[in-house]
């Protein structure tokens, strides 16, 4: 099974209402007066991060990947749980990890450890406190809104690449939490960019049931003359997001387009219309 046909067999297994059909970036669970938000991501050696890399650096984003859907939610970091694999550099590992903790506060409550051969890979579940109510999701976006982005892509390409201007782009990204929380009362639907604005963009069209109108020059990209790629190769973790044209944002962003009626295609990138999601970004399978 490639990814997209591995989440849709999972709808078929008995869903908490808070899992939100497994169609956002976390779940959200109200327990007596407080709303909880928790999301798991992973990483694997030579898909995520070279087998050379700094483990510090791999440390750094496992935490920053998973407190990034937390921002997308305008959620508050409570805390992590972390699924560790032993191998090299261990005490590179708990050093970026420590700083990690630090820099986002977001304390450890435990998790797992194991010794295996073959490829590492590494899992984290990141628990927060939702800030706002309604707590942000995938699918409200509405025709009429407008789209935005609240910071440039590529960044993280050309950081993989080498790019030194960039490097840190790739090796230690910074979750919007800060804006993600200020967001949270005015937008109509919100996401982080993980895996391609182009399929993300696609992903929240989806789930909102509308066609998202992508200005292709109105994109914030780390370098112009790769446009394309830079829509295309993820791993930036700016927040995508809609709101109605009146609201007036508390942070800085980037309008790149408008929610439409839904039309045959989820998605357009100027008059080119995009239909098929396997071409817009990264899909694991």
């Amino acid at each position: 099974m490639n990814e997209p046909d591995f989440i849709a067999a999972l709808r078929a297994l008995p869903l908490h209402p808070g899992a939100r059909g497994l169609a956002d970036d976390c779940a959200v669970l109200t327990i007596g007066g407080e709303t909880l938000v928790i999301t798991h991501d992973m990483m694997a050696e030579g898909t995520h991060f070279r087998p050379d890399a700094d483990m510090a650096d791999v440390a750094w984003k496992l935490v920053a990947s998973n407190l990034s859907d937390l921002a997308a939610k305008g959620a508050e970091p409570v805390g992590v749980l972390l699924g560790h694999m032993l191998g090299r550099d261990d005490a590179r590992f708990l050093a970026g990890l420590h700083e990690a903790l630090a820099a986002f506060g977001a304390p450890l409550l435990g998790g797992d450890t194991v010794a295996a051969q073959g490829p590492r890979s590494f899992g984290m579940t990141a628990i927060g406190r939702a800030t706002h109510q309604p707590v942000p999701s995938r699918s409200g976006a509405r025709p009429g809104d407008s789209i935005y982005l609240s910071g440039p892509v590529g960044r993280a390409m050309l950081g993989f690449e080498g790019d030194a201007e960039h490097l840190a782009a790739f090796n230690r990204p910074q979750p919007r939490l800060a804006e993600g929380q200020a967001l949270a009362p005015h937008v109509s639907a919100m996401m982080d960019v993980s895996d391609g604005l182009l399929l993300d963009s696609w992903r929240m069209a989806q789930a909102s049931d509308v066609t998202f109108a992508l200005e292709p020059d109105a994109i914030p990209v780390a370098d112009p003359a790769r446009r394309d790629a830079c829509i295309r190769w993820g791993d930036d973790y700016e927040l995508l997001f809609t709101a109605a044209p009146a609201v007036r944002l508390p942070v800085a962003a980037h309008r790149i387009g408008t929610v439409i009626e839904r039309t045959d295609a989820p998605l357009t990138l100027g008059d080119e219309p995009l239909t098929e999601p396997a071409s817009l970004g990264y899909q694991h399978g």
